[in-house]
């Protein structure tokens, strides 16, 4: 079997059917891939859905656990997986019409750690057909240090198929029970593999969603993301240890941006959030800790516009930081009292 596509379902009733159409609309003979959902104990009809398909689909399997949530989901998926290649895909999201068929032909061809292809973000399930493309293109393979030193890489997971094999022999999982667990598992791997190519194949639609778990503004999640966050840029810190910056110094710049990036963002969304002036001033001086603040020029790596700059500039200062926190939060009680 060439594909194994692993799907978490939680309260996704509205969107589920579509994701699982697009997938067996693929060209793929049923015995060359197969789709396993692990059903999160959802509250809503999305399990039922899922249901239906496999009993009409002979590739597609339905297994429940706990609610655990969408790390512990995949990693039960990778264990029921049989295909050479993993892919993870959100069921809110779905796939272009018959492009997994081609890119398997280049799995098959050049035996990569991690394939890499074209995605796109939209408000439309009606974007099926792929984008045309030429076939008389090259293959760049190198590792996966290198190609991020001269590319950068996504965070999110549906971007990659991923060879099983390599994914056993490093032992990688998500971790559980936090968001970012896509910015650590695909960090780790690009750290560790040493085949990784792009495809320029039009494949993926990451369709927004109101009032998705990554959107929710509700204060008790809020404050999750906000430590999930500081989490993740203790992790990279592990991370970008292993790295040899004689030899992969543009990879090592990358990588401390995206650390950076967390602790910026986290800064963000405590402005945003109920959280006290006290303890984003606790997480910073944690952060200070593992050398991620005040902002460097490596945060600039990636994120150089006006804007970055100046909120750097007042992230950077304690006072202009208090000024700017105290300042939103009065302009929000104004805005909510009037």
């Amino acid at each position: 079997m060439l594909l194994s596509i692993i799907i978490p379902v939680y309260n996704v009733e509205k969107y589920i059917e579509k994701c699982l159409t697009s997938l067996v609309n693929q060209n793929l003979n049923v015995d060359d891939y197969e789709i396993i959902i692990i059903n999160d104990e959802t509250p809503d009809n999305s399990a039922k859905i899922a249901e239906s398909f496999a009993e009409k689909y002979s590739c597609i399997s339905v297994y429940h656990q706990k609610n655990t949530g969408v790390g512990v989901a995949r990693n039960n998926g990778m264990k029921y997986a049989k295909g050479q290649y993993i892919y993870f895909i959100d069921p809110d999201d779905y796939l272009t019409t018959n492009a997994l068929a081609k890119l398997l032909d280049y799995v098959i061809k050049y035996d990569p750690d991690i394939l890499t292809f074209k995605t796109k973000t939209t408000t439309s399930y009606n974007e099926l057909m792929p984008v045309e493309y030429s076939s008389k293109f090259e293959i760049d393979m190198r590792s996966g240090l290198s190609f991020i030193g001269d590319n950068g890489f996504k965070n999110e997971i549906w971007w990659y198929l991923i060879k099983r094999d390599f994914l056993q022999s490093t032992g990688t999982e998500f971790i559980k029970g936090r968001w970012m667990e896509d910015a650590i598992f695909t960090a780790t791997l690009f750290i560790k593999a040493k085949k990784v190519c792009f495809v320029p194949i039009d494949t993926h639609r990451h369709v927004i969603v109101p009032n998705s778990a990554m959107t929710s503004k509700e204060p008790e999640h809020y404050k999750k993301v906000i430590y999930d966050n500081e989490n993740a840029a203790i992790v990279y810190n592990n991370l970008l240890k292993d790295i040899d910056k004689s030899e992969y110094l543009e990879a090592y710049e990358v990588l401390k941006s995206r650390q950076a990036s967390f602790v910026f963002f986290l800064i963000i969304r405590t402005i945003k959030s109920n959280l006290k002036f006290k303890e984003l001033k606790d997480i910073l001086s944690r952060m200070k800790q593992i050398g991620v603040y005040p902002f460097n020029h490596y945060f600039f790596k990636t994120y150089n516009n006006i804007t970055y700059k100046i909120l750097v500039k007042v992230f950077n200062n304690k006072t202009s930081l208090y000024l700017g926190f105290n300042t939103y939060r009065l302009f929000k009680k104004l805005r909510i009292a009037g």
